[in-house]
Order: structure tokens, then sequence, then C-alpha cells
């Protein structure tokens, strides 16, 4: 797989920007603030329907404009697709493959596949578990397109549900509607059902992620303790034995639909005094251990970079083996990596169908990717 073109219209600091891409490595140069990084966050918008920098779409578009427009042409096994998003911020954002229109943005996730390593997953060891969710559900994405719906039927539920638990625990203090607490068993049963799909596709994912980030950060760091991803469920001993690991069996979704149901009976009390679901994948953690500590507060700054590192290297192995190469994208990363850190970047990245990289100055970058060359400043794009 590899992206033939892209094309931007008012997209984050670009009226317009006109890119035509070939297989290999990709170098765009430019000194900081000149849309380097905006260029592949467009690219990996266009794979997951988010942003790596920010949580909404309008810092997305340009100031004073409406919308903005990601295009690109996608290369697969020898056929072409293009595809293109319209963003625009307040309203529904529009899709469109071959200039046709779909359905809904998400029918374009699978047509291009990224993985993306940039300075801003630091977060992943350093930041809260809402970034290690986040990973594992754009992985999710990235691996079988249709847990984006699974994910939105899941979030959707909960709102519902926390909005009914607010107001039944008001009843409790007898101000409240009767119905609210006899309809909570029903979005109980709702809750466990869309949860249930998301936990065992989350579970079978980091038991086949487990071995590729071990083995990455091994290969970056190989001095320091062995590193080891691990699922953490809100579920707590009530999960089933061997669930999320390699050695064990495969997540079961109507064994953990019948374990969330008897779960949420059990938290029933304490939901309604603080008025919030308390058990379910939004409440779960991806644990990241440096031999037998948490890597986060523990862990050095170069084995936070190593272990981040490790995450999207291994994230990488494991879409490889499945369903051809995604495009890799290293968003001016090697001037954050000491010299092995980059040499073990750079080897993997060598051999990647198409790999995109940024940087500062040519000098950030390891004569192993100095392939196609594009100098980016004063809004141009110029082969160099």
């Amino acid at each position: 797989m590899y992206l033939r073109h892209l094309q931007v219209t008012d997209f984050r600091s670009w009226p317009q920007a006109d890119l035509a891409l070939e297989p290999g490595p990709t170098v765009l140069v430019g000194q900081n603030g000149r849309g380097k990084t905006n260029l592949l966050e467009a690219i990996g918008y266009i794979a997951t329907l988010g942003s790596h920098r920010v949580a909404t779409d309008a810092p997305l578009v340009r100031h004073g404009c409406e919308r903005a427009l990601i295009r690109v042409a996608v290369v697969n096994e020898d056929r072409e697709l293009t595809v293109e998003l319209e963003i625009t911020p307040g309203r529904a954002n529009r899709a469109r493959v071959n200039r046709g229109a779909v359905g809904k943005p998400r029918d374009v996730l699978g047509i291009l596949r990224t993985v993306l390593f940039s300075p801003e997953d630091l977060a992943l060891v350093r930041g809260d578990p809402g970034e290690r969710r986040r990973f594992m559900d754009e992985l999710l994405v990235l691996r079988a397109p249709r847990y984006a719906g699974v994910r939105a039927d899941y979030e959707k539920v909960l709102k519902q549900r926390n909005a009914l638990l607010k107001t039944a625990g008001k009843r409790r203090t007898g101000r409240e509607d009767p119905y609210a607490l006899s309809t909570l068993d029903v979005w109980d049963d709702h809750l466990a059902v869309a949860g249930a799909a998301l936990l065992a596709a989350r579970l079978n994912l980091i038991a086949d992620l487990a071995p590729y980030a071990a083995s990455a950060y091994m290969g970056v760091a190989p001095d320091s303790r062995p590193a080891k991803i691990a699922y953490k469920s809100s579920l707590g001993e009530a999960m089933p034995e061997g669930y999320g690991t390699p050695d064990g069996p495969r997540a079961d979704q109507a064994v953990l639909k019948e374990v969330l149901v008897e779960a949420l009976k059990r938290s029933r009390n304490l939901e309604l005094e603080r008025g919030v679901s308390m058990v379910g994948p939004h409440r779960d953690e991806l644990d990241l251990i440096l031999g037998e500590a948490p890597a986060k507060g523990y862990a050095s700054h170069g084995e936070s970079w190593s272990f981040a590192l490790a995450l999207r290297l291994g994230s990488y192995e494991l879409l490889r083996g499945e369903a051809g190469e995604p495009v890799l994208l290293l968003d001016d990363v090697f001037a954050e990596l000491d010299r092995r850190r980059r040499a073990r970047l750079a080897e993997v990245a060598a051999g990647a169908e198409q790999v995109l990289v940024t940087a500062a100055v040519d000098e950030d970058v390891p004569a192993e990717l100095a392939g196609h060359r594009f100098l980016v400043a004063d809004g141009e794009i110029n082969r160099g």
C-alpha cells in the first residue's frame, strides 16, 4: 500500500498543497512552523478520521474558512482508489470514494492504513489512561474498520446510561420519576452487549500485539529492563483467566457480556451515588510495564521514548503481517532519539513499502531514508 498523491485545501496552515508521492522513503524538510506536520496529519486523518494532535475538527480548518478538504490517491495491490474528506466543524463531515458519495465518513476506513510516530507519542507512556485507550481503539479500527461502529455504539449507550444514572440517583432522594430506575436494567443490557464487543476486541488485540511490542522494545533498548504490555480491566478478578494474554484463550464476547451484566449489578449502588458508569471499557487501562514496575512514573526519559516507539513499531509489524503494509509516517522524531534508537527506527523504516518523514534539517534524517526529498517553505512544496 502506498500514497500516490495528496492534496489539501484550507487544511491547517495550507490554503492549497499538492504533493505527488512514490513508494519508498520521502522526506519533507523545512523549518519548524512551515506546515510539514500538517501534511502528515491530513494523511493520518484519512486513515483514522481523527487527528493525533487535537480532539476536535475545528483547528483543522484554516482560520477564516468554513471547511477543509483532504484528497488522497491510494494504491493497494495495483488497484487505485481516490478518497476525499470534507471537514466542516459543527456539521457532519462528508466523504467520497472515486468521486462518489458514501453513506458515512467511516465507510472510507480501511482504504488507507497508516502508523504514525510523533513527539506527541510520549503521552502514550506518560499521559493519562485515555491516551492508551485511544491508542488501542485506533489500532483496532486500522486492523478491522468495523470496530469504528462498535466503538461509536458503545459511546452512545454509555452517554445515555450516564444521563439515566444521574436521574435515577436523584430519584433515590425522592425527587425523581420512578421510571428512571425501572429502565436502568434495559440500559445495563445495552451497555453489556456493546461493551463486550469492544472489550473482546481489545483483549484479543493486546494478546496479539504484546509479543511484537516486547520484541520492538528489546530492539531499540537492549540494555534496558524487559518491557511488556497488559490489559487492565475494570472487571478486576471477574475477568476470565488468560484473556488478553498471548498464550491464553481468545476473548469470548458472549462470556464477557454475562460478566459485564453481573458487574453492573454489583456496582449499581455506587453508580447511583456518583451518577456515572463505573464498569466497562471506558474505565479500562493498558498497563505498560518495565521489569516489574509501571513505566509511567518509573521510566527514564529515554525508556519512555523507547516504549512509545516500541508500541508504534509493534503496531506496524502486527498490521503488515495481516493485510499488507501500512504507510509509515515519522513526524520530526529523529531529532528526539539517540543514535541507537535512530538506527533501529531507520532499519525498520527503510524496509517499508512507503515511509514519509518530516525533519527540520537534513542532518536529522538517517542515510537509509534519503529518498525523494521535498523542501517545505513559505507555503510552497518544492522537490529538493
